[in-house]
């Protein structure tokens, strides 16, 4: 088998996507494939790693620092050179040509959607988008590749109907979570009569991630008199709203930290997690603090809810009145038995299982290729 991974729009909000494309395909080496990673990049480049070619293309700056590569035939140029048995697209709006590609030469594609476009939107531009735009561009998905993948039953939904429609598969592949380096830390002091709630928020200061519902939720709870402190751990273009939003309450805004286990080590000590964006497909920054035995307060809808259960955490509408009540309804519960049942919880979503998961899809869209050969 012989995959190329493509990834377009790449942008400091799209460290999810990355992580998974990232943890497949070195799964995929692992088992034996060939693998060819393609990106945008500030300039042409080929690295060879451990797990596979990365190909980086040159493209422009787009906005808000994302990349998008505008020539889609310096795509078909590597995808020819690599000859491909199969491909993962992991962009759904701009990465049809290559579908096209594919489709001229009987290669299987398959792509992974990241995200729930009319929510997305909405959440990063505060507009709804017209459903008939979206269901438009859904059409021409599904009529373009022969395998929608999604990481929830809340991205399924997306393409129930009009997949079916045309016969195009729908996967439910669960993402997952490396559990050797998220873990709980032994030397982690419990909270004692008297010390402020320890909550922590991991994610892209921007409003598509909804990290002012977490601050307001910070701020609700410090309204009400309740000893707490919100650590925030990422950058993005919102920080100064977040920072106006949090007012007098005991918010710190940490900034990007360098090193997966210190950014471990700074979760696992927290007493609970808000990973509250009503709109995440998945919720990587959930299991990554479920493993680190914290537990999580989520939002009642969407890809995150379907992770979290009564052991691990607790869930609201996503307001902040609502959050409030659940965070402190979690902090109510044994601390000794959430803990252990977030990183029980976490244990369900190893990366090995979303690596077998896409590879017997991988093996379906290469027969496609074998066929026609």
């Amino acid at each position: 088998m012989r995959i190329a991974q493509l990834a377009n729009f790449v942008g400091p909000s799209s460290g999810g996507m990355r992580t998974a494309i990232e943890a497949l395909g070195a799964g995929y080496t692992a088992a034996g494939v060939e693998r060819v990673l393609v990106v945008p990049g500030p300039a042409d480049e080929v690295r060879t790693t451990d797990t596979g070619d990365v190909v980086q293309l040159r493209a422009p700056r787009v906005g808000g620092g994302y990349r998008l590569i505008v020539e889609p035939w310096r795509v078909a140029e590597v995808l020819e050179r690599f000859a491909p048995t199969s491909l993962e697209l992991n962009d759904k709006l701009t990465l049809l040509p290559a579908a096209r590609w594919a489709r001229r030469r009987g290669v299987g594609t398959l792509l992974f959607s990241h995200e729930q476009l009319s929510d997305m939107f909405a959440m990063r531009s505060g507009i709804e988008a017209t459903r008939a735009s979206i269901a438009l561009l859904n059409r021409v998905l599904v009529r373009s590749v022969d395998t929608i993948v999604v990481a929830s039953r809340y991205a399924e939904r997306e393409f129930g109907a009009v997949a079916a429609a045309v016969d195009c598969p729908v996967a439910r592949v669960p993402l997952g979570v490396d559990l050797d380096t998220f873990t709980p830390d032994p030397a982690r002091a419990d909270r004692r009569p008297g010390d402020p709630l320890r909550l922590v928020h991991v994610g892209r200061l921007s409003r598509e991630k909804s990290p002012h519902l977490a601050v307001a939720t910070a701020v609700e709870l410090h309204g009400r008199g309740v000893p707490v402190r919100l650590d925030v751990y990422g950058e993005g273009p919102h920080r100064d709203e977040l920072e106006a939003l949090a007012q007098r309450a005991p918010v710190t805004f940490h900034g990007y930290v360098d090193g997966r286990d210190e950014l471990r080590r700074r979760i696992a000590g927290a007493d609970v997690a808000l990973s509250v964006c009503p709109g995440e497909t998945f919720g990587l920054a959930v299991l990554e603090a479920m493993a680190c035995g914290t537990p999580v307060v989520t939002a009642d809808r969407g890809g995150a809810r379907e992770l979290v259960d009564a052991s691990s955490g607790g869930w609201a509408a996503p307001e902040p009145d609502a959050l409030a009540d659940a965070v402190l309804d979690v902090v109510r519960r044994p601390v000794a038995s959430m803990r252990a049942g977030a990183r029980r919880r976490a244990e369900r979503y190893p990366w090995s299982a979303a690596v077998a998961s896409m590879l017997a899809l991988h093996d379906g869209a290469s027969s496609v290729s074998r066929a026609s050969a």
